[in-house]
């Protein structure tokens, strides 16, 4: 199977304006999704992996080049054990179904989130999968599994301070740039957009250091209903933004000129 690329059916109608090189998901949605078709919770976390699959797939064909997934978060785990033990299973199979996939199409897999209170047969295959791809180049697909924006940055700032405490580092050097080379995300570029599904309008602790600036996209579809269409919606969305960094928006800049 050749390498991801661009497509013809979608990137001549996202040729115009900015295009993220980033996009970030909150995928949201599956328990309610299933619920409406009288379905165990499950049901719609399965239905969500066969998303996760396409979404993939088309984000890359249409000339993204990472791509965030926010697959179980460290407040998840409040959750009742089955749904939890479930949710496990399906990242499994979803690896190993689709990791020989993956690689052959250049994808690297990084996954972000803290590795303590994992059991040894998941640590192991996490680091298998990064371990396989982390010499590909096309696509960066990363999967934010136990994961936490507040416990990412706690975790930074303690290895910082140990670094400091051991000669390693110095508080003078102290920067965004340095801050960021403590965080999982280190070496990704920051999200240019973020998406979440289900109707909510909230970030749930997702990528609060890196997604400072990025544009907010929220959509009333579940997760497992999203389509390239609804990912194609929401580029356009973003490419009608004017994204100033705490400038003066263009116009704005002209009148005091």
């Amino acid at each position: 199977m050749s390498a991801l690329r661009p497509s013809d059916d979608f990137s001549n109608d996202c040729a115009s304006g900015d295009f993220p090189k980033h996009i970030a998901i909150i995928m949201d949605g599956n328990g309610r999704w299933a619920k409406a078709r009288g379905r165990p919770r499950v049901f719609g976390h399965q239905a969500g992996v066969k998303t996760v699959r396409q979404i993939v797939e088309d984000a890359a064909k249409m000339g993204v080049k990472c791509l965030t997934l926010y697959s179980f978060s460290t407040e998840n785990w409040s959750r009742p054990k089955a749904e939890i033990t479930a949710l496990f299973g399906l990242l499994r199979k979803y690896v190993q179904d689709d990791l020989e996939t993956l690689n052959r199409r250049n994808v690297r897999v990084r996954i972000l989130g803290s590795r303590v209170g994992l059991k040894s047969d998941m640590l192991a295959l996490l680091d298998k999968v990064e371990e396989t791809t982390k010499h590909n180049t096309d696509f960066s697909l990363n999967i934010a599994f136990n994961y936490g924006g507040r416990d990412e940055i706690l975790r930074a700032a303690r290895a910082f301070a140990q670094d400091v405490e051991a000669g390693k580092a110095d508080v003078g050097e102290l920067c965004d740039a340095k801050f960021e080379t403590y965080l999982d995300s280190i070496g990704l570029p920051d999200p240019d957009l973020v998406i979440r599904t289900s109707g909510e309008k909230r970030i749930s602790n997702f990528l609060l250091w890196q997604a400072a600036y990025a544009e907010f996209v929220f959509t009333d579809v579940l997760w497992p209903d999203f389509s390239k269409h609804d990912l194609h919606a929401a580029i356009e969305n973003f490419q009608n933004r004017e994204r100033r960094y705490g400038n003066l928006a263009s116009d704005q800049s002209e009148e005091v000129a």
